[in-house]
C-alpha cells in the first residue's frame, strides 16, 4: 500500500520483512489519551473528536465497535474509508456504506498524517482518532483508543458497561497477549509471511491457539471472568473475517472456524448482541482484503459469500454455560 516518506506519498515504497522472513508490524506513532478530566492535553468533550476507520479493517473496525457499543455516536464523529482504493493508500469517497470526509476534507488519510506531523515517516494506518481542537492525530493504536472509548466518555453517554473491570485485568492483558500474537496478528504473520518457515511457525501457533480457544471456550462462556469483556471483543474480530478471507487469502486453511462448535456458536453470540450487527459490513470485508494487491494480483473480488450473515444469525448454543452478570 506504500507508505510516507517525509511527508510526501510513495506508492512503491514497502517496509522490509523482519528477519528470516516474518510479517513485521510497524508500532503506532501517535499515542495521545484522552481523559476525562483533560489532564492528558486532551479532554472528553462531545464533538471535539472524530474517528477514521475501515470496516474491514480489523483494528479499526474494533474500535468503530466500541463507539458503538458506548453509544458514542452522537459524541464522536466519523468518517469510513473505501475499501477498494489502495493507489495512495486509505481513501475516502463515494462507495456503499461510505461518504466523503466532510470533516477535514481529506481525500487520503495520509494528508492527516502529515496535518499532524509534516515531514511524517511511515505506514499510514487506521484507525486514526483526530482532535477537531487542535487539528491533530491523538492515536492510531486500536488497543488504545478502545480504553478511551471504554470509559473517558462516560460523564456523555447512557452506556457504562466496563469493558476492562479493574478485576479482571490481569486475565484480559494475558488473554489479549496470546490472542493478539498469534490469532488477531498471527492471521497476518500466515499471509504476509515470505519465507515457508516463517509462514508455517505462523500457521502452527495460530492453530494451537484456536484450539486452545475452542477447549477454554467449551466450559466457560466468555474468555475473561463470565462475562464480556474488552479480550471477546479483540477476539471477534478475526473471527468474523476468518472464513471469508484469511482461510483462503492469507492461506489459514487447516480449518474454518465454523468448523469449531464452540468458536462458531459464541461468535454468533457476540454478534447477535445488540448494536454489533449493524457495524460488520461483508461486502466491505471481502472487497477490502481482495483488493490488497501483495494478496491478490489479480483484483479479482470473490462475488460470495452469500449467506454469510444468515449463518451468523442461526441460533446459537451459548446459554448452555453460566455468565456473571454485571455487578
Amino acid at each position: 500500500m506504500g507508505l510516507l516518506i517525509n511527508g510526501r506519498w510513495s506508492n512503491s515504497a514497502q517496509l522490509p520483512p523482519s528477519d528470516k522472513g516474518h510479517f513485521a508490524r510497524q508500532p503506532s506513532t501517535f499515542l495521545g489519551v484522552i481523559t476525562a478530566d483533560g489532564s492528558s492535553g486532551f479532554k472528553a468533550e462531545p464533538g471535539r473528536y472524530h474517528l477514521y476507520g475501515a470496516y474491514h479493517c480489523p483494528w479499526a473496525w474494533r474500535t468503530i465497535l466500541f463507539r458503538k457499543l458506548k453509544r458514542l455516536e452522537n459524541i464522536i464523529s466519523i468518517t469510513i474509508a473505501v475499501p477498494n482504493d489502495r493507489n495512495e493508500g486509505w481513501a475516502f469517497g463515494h462507495f456503499p456504506g461510505c461518504t466523503p470526509d466532510e470533516i477535514n476534507g481529506f481525500r487520503y488519510l495520509h494528508q492527516a498524517y502529515t496535518t499532524a506531523i509534516s515531514d511524517f515517516t511511515g505506514k499510514v494506518t487506521v484507525p486514526v482518532l483526530w482532535d477537531r481542537k487542535t487539528k491533530t492525530i491523538v492515536n492510531n493504536e486500536s488497543s488504545q483508543i478502545i480504553r478511551m472509548f471504554n470509559s473517558a466518555f462516560d460523564e456523555f453517554t447512557t452506556s457504562h458497561e466496563d469493558y476492562y473491570p479493574y478485576e479482571l485485568r490481569r486475565e484480559i492483558d494475558a488473554v489479549n497477549e496470546r490472542v493478539y500474537g498469534t490469532v488477531n496478528n498471527g492471521v497476518y504473520r500466515c499471509g504476509f509471511a515470505v519465507t515457508q518457515d516463517a509462514y508455517e511457525e505462523a500457521y502452527d501457533l495460530l492453530f494451537e491457539t484456536l484450539d486452545w480457544l475452542e477447549d477454554r471456550l467449551g466450559c466457560e462462556r466468555y474468555l475473561v471472568g463470565g462475562r464480556i469483556t474488552e479480550a471477546d471483543w479483540r477476539l471477534l474480530a478475526t473471527l468474523l473475517r476468518f472464513d471469508i478471507a484469511y482461510y483462503s487469502l492469507f492461506k489459514c486453511n487447516k480449518r474454518t472456524i465454523s468448523s469449531y462448535a464452540n468458536l462458531s456458536n459464541y461468535m454468533r453470540e457476540l454478534y447477535q448482541i445488540p448494536g454489533v450487527a449493524e457495524t460488520v459490513n461483508v461486502s466491505h470485508i471481502v472487497c477490502g482484503y481482495y483488493s490488497i494487491p501483495t494478496a491478490n494480483p489479480s483484483g479479482i473480488i470473490p462475488k460470495g459469500p452469500s449467506d454469510y450473515v444468515k449463518w451468523l444469525l442461526q441460533t446459537h448454543d451459548r446459554n448452555r454455560l453460566p455468565f456473571s452478570p454485571v455487578p
